[in-house]
């Protein structure tokens, strides 16, 4: 399974994006460890790592020790090494309770981790779970509509060549 990892770190000014290759790692500290050194002194890093056209991770390091994880689909840990790294201990996300709205989007996958991860940055749990449940959206579309919002879409256009 081929995926794409993207870091994106928020020192005092901007962003800074960087590919990391996750080929190497063997646990959740050994993302953060990628993570901490694209810019050791940044308050916020995230990771988002996108595979296949069908999975998206959404990695979140702050203060270069808390990390908090989300992933649209729990089948990214069987279907790849990665994916089972990442979503290791991640527990299944209950949508029913989080909207009584009728109208939400059905989910294409089974979402773990903490959807609220990016809703001090303006994406609720929310939005990321209608993100991610939009149908003809690609991970790499929720990547760059994420990006959009919290500021730091110019670095990662500029990592992906686009």
């Amino acid at each position: 399974m081929s995926y794409f990892a993207a870091a994106l770190a928020r020192p005092r000014q901007g962003w800074v994006a960087t590919e990391l290759d996750l080929d190497e790692i063997e646990d959740t500290d050994d993302a953060a460890d990628l993570l901490r050194e694209v810019d050791p002194d940044a308050t916020l890093a995230l990771m988002f790592v996108e595979a296949d056209d069908e999975f998206l991770v959404v990695f979140r390091l702050d203060n270069g020790d808390e990390m908090r994880i989300f992933a649209s689909d729990a089948s990214f840990a069987e279907e790849s090494r990665v994916g089972a790294v990442l979503l290791e201990e991640l527990d299944e996300i209950d949508v029913s309770s989080s909207s009584d709205d009728s109208d939400e989007p059905e989910l294409l996958g089974v979402p773990v981790g903490e959807a609220d991860l990016l809703a001090d940055l303006g994406v609720s749990a929310r939005d990321l779970l209608a993100l991610c449940a939009h149908e003809g959206m690609l991970p790499s579309d929720v990547m760059l509509a994420i990006s959009r919002k919290i500021g730091s879409a110019e670095a990662l256009t500029q990592l992906r060549g686009e």
